[in-house]
């Protein structure tokens, strides 16, 4: 076969190529690799979750607390009410509640907008959102969190994390920031962290990561 017929070979030093990504004839779209990452990153997250079932969500809670520099009572915390094998946030819903914070839920609107944030507090009521979701009922007030509890299937130690495919957080953050300055705290088990997320420009950046074994503000010495 001729140079001119061989098929092109992956550059191994590619931006494309990342943990988890498939065998390909040339540079693969990151899409791909963030899908086959998924993949790998939900089987992952499943093994965590039932090693650590009723134990962990109140240890990453005391990291959260302990660590994260949450503005005064008062103030708009948001979360999120696990679903599959997502870290338990009840612990820290709790907690933020009892402190004085208000809580808020993401509720997805629709596809291609930024997430709705509605308030919580443990006499709630939930109902069924988008995606498996358990969100506050329409009637609950709309807050603005000024610090979000995000969730991931991935995340690496530059502060980038893996999503679920639908952006919701990355507009939401993007939105948020434009007119302000809110706290991203991923929130995970530490054994969801890959030495690093296939990234694009429109992926916004986490301002801390909080696992049940440690809390670290992304790019601090």
């Amino acid at each position: 076969m001729s140079k001119r017929q061989r098929p092109p070979r992956l550059d191994p030093a590619s931006p494309a190529r990342a943990p988890g990504a498939p065998p390909a004839d040339g540079p693969v779209p990151l899409e791909l690799v963030k899908k086959s990452m998924r993949a790998e990153a939900t089987t992952r997250r499943a093994a965590l979750a039932r090693v650590g079932a009723g134990t962990i969500g109140e240890a990453l809670c005391a990291r959260f607390l302990a660590a994260v520099p949450l503005p005064p009572p008062g103030a708009v915390v948001s979360a999120f009410w696990p679903m599959g094998d997502e870290i338990d946030m009840r612990p820290l819903l709790q907690r933020l509640h009892a402190r004085g914070y208000r809580c808020g839920l993401p509720v997805t609107v629709k596809r291609g907008l930024p997430l709705l944030f509605r308030r919580w507090t443990p006499e709630t009521v939930l109902v069924p959102g988008g995606f498996g979701t358990s969100v506050p009922p329409p009637e609950a007030d709309a807050v603005t969190p000024v610090v979000l509890a995000v969730p991931l299937l991935a995340f690496d130690r530059a502060g980038f994390r893996l999503g679920y495919g639908g952006g919701f957080y990355d507009r939401t953050l993007e939105s948020l920031r434009a007119t302000g300055a809110p706290l991203a705290v991923g929130v995970a088990y530490a054994g969801q962290e890959v030495p690093a997320v296939p990234r694009h420009d429109g992926d916004q950046r986490l301002d801390w990561i909080v696992t049940e074994r440690e809390a670290f503000r992304v790019g601090a010495a």
